[in-house]
């Protein structure tokens, strides 16, 4: 089996940049900023895209100009999630991530936590979900320091993808 591959022409203009190591998403980043451009950051594992994801990314997206969604690696997230995670691979939720009009960059991270990749990216703003307070937020430091910000989004109940691969996992009708 062959490794999927990063479909051809789907970038469009002035979205140039999808997914990016680190380095690379530094050195579009410090441009935009230096054009006035508010850089937004979030992460997380996205295992199963769900609409809860969805909502919280298009809110993220409507507070900067640009949004960076740190994915978390297979590895990182088998650390926090446990086996059996992720359902999906990186590469095919980078690929998902990456069609979502309100994400304009993916960058993989293989830690546990992001403060490695948002002390190298800087964003202006960093978001996370209303199942957080801001002094939990990983990385308030090091946006604070640079005169960002962290935003906590509003929660949305009913969406959880540890609920939705329990209910996929579900016998049906009594078989299994």
């Amino acid at each position: 089996m062959t490794e999927p591959q990063e479909p051809e022409g789907r970038e469009e203009p002035d979205r140039p940049t999808r997914l990016l190591a680190p380095e690379e998403a530094r050195e579009v980043l410090a441009a935009r900023q230096e054009r006035g451009e508010t850089i937004v950051f979030t992460n997380g594992c996205f295992d199963l895209i769900h609409p809860g994801h969805v909502i919280y990314l298009e809110q993220a997206r409507a507070l900067g100009d640009f949004l960076v969604v740190g994915l978390n690696s297979d590895r990182s997230v088998r650390a926090l999630k446990g086996p059996g995670r992720p359902i999906l691979a990186e590469v095919p939720r980078a690929w998902i991530l990456s069609a979502l009009r309100a994400v304009d960059m993916v960058v993989l991270f293989d830690e546990e936590t992001p403060l490695e990749l948002i002390s190298q990216v800087r964003p202006n703003i960093l978001c996370k979900g209303g199942d957080y307070r801001p002094e939990e937020v990983v990385g308030k430091g090091v946006v604070e320091e640079d005169g960002g910000r962290v935003e906590i989004l509003a929660f949305h109940p009913g969406f959880s993808t540890t609920d939705l691969i329990s209910e996929i996992r579900r016998p049906v009708g009594g078989e299994g």
